[in-house]
């Protein structure tokens, strides 16, 4: 198990890499309860800044869960509801972990592998990606919180336009229609990626951490009527906080800040 989930750590960036090319990177169901624990070990480790996903090779992010464990492990709606758990389990760590995630997509990313993207902050895809949520030609349903991160990026009509018609959507449609945040050409995703990962490792954590924070209240509620006390100081507190010392002296020194997340 441990080679189809592989972890690589280099100087606070985290790559998390779906390790099965064979079968375009598709999930079983224990990747699923790997992917959610390994995220869980990532949270405890204060070095790592930066998570990157990404699939193993160029032809797939992720084709998904594995459909040929559907006999053993979804059959039917008990078995389903199951699966469903551990799945669901690995895409809400991933939505909330507190540290910057991004998706680095080449290939097929469909299914699962769509919605595994979603979950993260930051979506960067070669010019050969091609996403897509099939279920209909399979007979089944998302999630409900699946469809509501699909629904945040693409809207209502782009999120029933991906599902009723179960096609495969180009990389520059994706990029248009808000599904992925860049688009670059496929002999340059790896150093893009890394490139924009080393560059938000090097900014203050607290500021991303609370960024997230604030989003996600944002979306919650967007009238901002229902803050908690805690809300409302989490726009103030950086002032409290080393780091913004730290970024205020560098600025004044005219020198790249050393943020320590606190």
């Amino acid at each position: 198990m441990g080679e189809e989930i592989r972890l690589d750590k280099r100087q606070g960036i985290a790559t998390v890499t779906i390790n099965r090319p064979a079968q375009r990177n598709a999930v079983t169901y224990a990747m699923w309860q790997r992917l959610a624990a390994l995220m869980a070990e990532l949270e405890r480790d204060p070095d790592v800044r930066v998570v990157i996903l990404r699939g193993a090779g160029t032809q797939a992010f992720s084709a998904g869960a594995d459909i040929a464990e559907f006999e053993e492990q979804r059959k039917n709606s008990t078995m389903a509801r199951k699966y469903h758990g551990a799945v669901e389990e690995a895409l809400e760590a991933i939505a909330h972990f507190p540290r910057p995630t991004i998706a680095m997509v080449a290939g097929y990313c469909v299914g699962g592998g769509l919605e595994l993207a979603t979950m993260t902050d930051l979506r960067i895809a070669a010019d050969n990606a091609r996403f897509g949520i099939p279920t209909a030609k399979l007979g089944i349903v998302v999630g409900y919180r699946e469809m509501a991160r699909l629904v945040r990026l693409v809207g209502p009509g782009g999120t029933m336009d991906i599902l009723l018609t179960a096609r495969l959507v180009e990389a520059d449609e994706a990029l248009r229609i808000g599904l992925i945040s860049r688009l670059v050409p496929l002999g340059e995703l790896e150093s893009s990626t890394e490139k924009v990962a080393a560059e938000i490792a090097g900014y203050a954590p607290l500021s991303h951490r609370w960024h997230k924070e604030m989003l996600e209240t944002i979306l919650r509620d967007p009238g901002l009527e229902r803050l908690t006390p805690q809300e409302t100081k989490l726009t103030f507190a950086c002032f409290d906080t080393e780091d913004f010392q730290e970024g205020r002296r560098a600025f004044l020194e005219k020198r790249k800040a050393v943020f320590r997340g606190r």
